[in-house]
């Protein structure tokens, strides 16, 4: 979606480029503000070249080229940059199976943070994208429960918090509880509980036990 809305921006850019040099306008200025606007900046110009008439029709063809090709440069730039943030920052992802339903359907869409947790830490109630301890090559999406040196247990589906039944009506809704009894066991150094919030179709620190804090990649935001 984005490598073709950013070269869409450079073919539009590039019209209004070689468009503006022939009615004796900036190329240079209307070509960036097609580019970072898109169809909005094309149809501005459009409107606005009605004003000035064709001074330079006959634009050598070489120049031509290089006016058409103006926005290629700015898009390579553009491609570049969303490629290394999306590998070192932001990570869109699609959320596979029903296990954080309903707060994320089936094949949502999400955003990761990547960056959250390299200046901070895991935090209770977070929604975190990490590697399926049991197979580390996927990632899944999961809830941090419990972080490290807290105490957790399950009676009946009731999760207890350092010995304080959570209240997590909020996220998991009735039909969708489990009746499970888990623990008690205090979370390592180093390590986090995770939990689905369809507690009875999940797979989770209750079936594969607590995660390391290395195995997660970040944050979902949106």
């Amino acid at each position: 979606m984005y490598p073709v809305l950013i070269l869409s921006s450079a073919v539009m850019a590039g019209f209004a480029a070689v468009d503006a040099a022939r009615r004796g306008r900036s190329w240079y200025v209307w070509s960036r503000i097609v580019f970072l606007t898109n169809i909005i900046g094309l149809l501005v110009w459009l409107v606005m070249r009605r004003r000035w008439p064709v001074t330079d029709a006959a634009i050598p063809p070489v120049r031509r080229a290089a006016l058409a090709a103006s926005g290629l440069p700015l898009a390579l730039f553009v491609l570049v940059v969303v490629a290394l943030t999306t590998e070192s920052v932001l990570q869109p992802a699609r959320v596979n199976g029903v296990g954080m339903a309903p707060t994320l359907m089936a094949d949502s869409r999400v955003i990761v943070n990547k960056l959250a947790y390299r200046v901070g830490r895991p935090r209770r109630g977070d929604i975190v994208m990490l590697f399926y301890p049991l197979k580390p090559e996927r990632t899944i999406v999961e809830r941090v429960i419990a972080e490290e040196g807290d105490s957790i247990r399950i009676v009946d589906g009731r999760v207890f918090l350092n010995d304080t039944e959570l209240n997590e009506d909020s996220y998991v809704p009735a039909n969708v509880r489990s009746h499970d009894n888990w623990g008690p066991q205090v979370v390592p150094q180093g390590y986090y509980f995770v939990m689905g919030d369809h507690r009875n179709n999940s797979s989770d620190s209750r079936h594969w036990g607590f995660v390391p804090a290395r195995y997660i990649v970040g944050k979902v935001v949106f």
